[in-house]
């Protein structure tokens, strides 16, 4: 293991893949700005909903978040041309780790997979060529790095894949149900909007996303099947950068490819000048142990946030406990409405808080169907009216429905939100059990019904 770990190979494909994805970070970052994804999600709200326990971190004032992508932007180019490399890779990282935590309603797998990856950039030596870093300081220059530096990005592209995959095996995304209810939402693609509505087109995702998920990795791994899996990967991202319209992660994910060719394939396309590594030498530094249980620590955290829904009672697909960060992509849609009652203990007067009135309409989504959210309006309803000097009791009344099915009540009403305690760990009894699910899907007359929109 240690000879296979630290055995010196081309450094070439970590050179390509640093110039690639400290391009596509910074057109993550400038995108956010021109497309208005900025001014919708961190300036327009009254306020953001903040993972729970990071409610300090909060969007800077006016337009100033405008400049702090901005900055980002500066960053990724820094990386793309390996300039302060280390500094660069740290300070996106951080921001955009910032950014992650500091709000939910534009929640994407993605986006954490953002900040994994920018983390073992971090500790990548990816600026020893190619890199103004280099050409400044002749000392770090390098055209060989250890095996374990591309063991690392596979295992992870491993992880995420595989656990894509095996979420995909449940009755819903088998019976087609998922992938229809999400080619509806793009019946009016021009050309090809019609065409995504084919049964047909429906059966092949189905089984193509789990099989791709499932063997994309150990068919690249596989010399024989390479080539085949690479232009599978092409189509697959493609596709999904297409039809889904997921910015910078299809090209992102393509880039991953580099790691698994030989480094002199990667080297004679794309790095032709730079002279290639064949030594092959065994060079075990002096925290090889360190780096070994660095990285047992965090490939079981990987391993492991993607089971812990297991051991919380409900299906996770219903109560949203452990959804985010276990790589449980496009597995369902999920609709519904809820409005709050607000109880005054003093003299038991009662009024009715609507989310249209305060939230923007990707906020108004998730707080009707993520129980975290929900708690935590109800928690700043809390705030607000203790500020006028009222103790209130908070009550949130709504229904969701999964995947088109019939809405059903998600919340107990009965349950004093105000008064309750978040704990990450386990199960909120004031989740209701989902009941039996029924083949029944929603009529488009009761889904227009279950839009929050439509509710008083």
């Amino acid at each position: 293991m240690t000879a296979f770990l630290f055995k010196r190979i081309d450094n070439a494909p970590l050179i390509v893949f640093r110039v690639l994805f400290g391009l596509l970070i910074f057109l993550e970052s400038v995108g956010a700005i021109f497309t208005g994804w900025i001014k919708r999600t961190l300036i327009q709200p009254e306020f953001t909903f903040n993972f729970i326990g990071f409610d300090w971190l909060q969007p800077l004032p006016g337009n100033w978040m405008y400049v702090y992508y901005a900055v980002m932007g500066v960053f990724g180019l820094f990386v793309m041309i390996g300039f302060k490399y280390r500094w660069s890779m740290a300070a996106f990282t951080l921001m955009w780790t910032a950014t992650y935590l500091m709000q939910k309603a534009s929640y994407n797998n993605h986006y954490y997979l953002l900040i994994l990856i920018c983390l073992l950039m971090l500790v990548l030596p990816a600026n020893r060529y190619l890199s103004v870093d280099a050409k400044q300081n002749e000392n770090i220059r390098d055209i060989s790095m250890p095996g374990w530096c591309s063991v690392i990005i596979i295992l992870q592209v491993g992880i995420v894949y595989t656990f894509a995959s095996v979420a995909k095996l449940y009755p819903d995304w088998l019976n087609y149900t998922v992938v229809e209810n999400l080619m509806l939402g793009r019946k009016n693609y021009p050309v090809v909007g019609g065409f995504l509505q084919q049964h047909w087109v429906h059966v092949f995702i189905t089984w193509a996303g789990i099989l791709f998920d499932g063997l994309v990795v150990p068919l690249l791994l596989w010399k024989p099947t390479r080539k085949i899996a690479f232009l599978a990967s092409v189509v697959f991202h493609l596709f999904n950068s297409f039809v889904f319209q997921i910015g910078i992660f299809p090209y992102m994910s393509l880039g991953f490819t580099l790691f698994f060719f030989e480094p002199r394939t990667v080297r004679n396309i794309f790095l032709k000048r730079k002279p290639l590594y064949t030594a092959g030498e065994v060079k075990v530094p002096g925290y090889k142990n360190l780096i070994l249980w660095v990285g047992a620590v965090y490939f079981l955290i990987q391993l492991a946030l993607p089971l812990r829904h297991w051991f919380i009672p409900g299906d996770v697909l219903w109560t949203e406990e452990a959804h985010r960060m276990s790589w449980r992509m496009m597995l369902r849609s999920k609709g519904g409405y809820i409005h709050f009652k607000v109880v005054d203990k003093q003299n038991g007067k009662a009024e009715l808080v609507y989310p249209k009135d305060r939230l923007s309409p990707k906020q108004r989504r998730i707080v009707a169907t993520k129980p975290d959210v929900i708690w935590q309006f109800a928690q700043r309803l809390k705030k607000e009216y203790a500020a006028e000097g009222k103790d209130v009791a908070v009550y949130a009344i709504g229904k969701v429905s999964v995947n088109r099915r019939p809405s059903h009540t998600f919340i107990d009403p009965e349950t004093d939100l105000a008064a309750e305690k978040w704990d990450p760990y386990r199960h909120s009894t004031w989740i209701l059990p989902e009941p039996e699910r029924k083949t029944q899907l929603s009529s488009p007359d009761e889904e227009k019904g279950n839009s929050q929109e439509n509710k008083p």
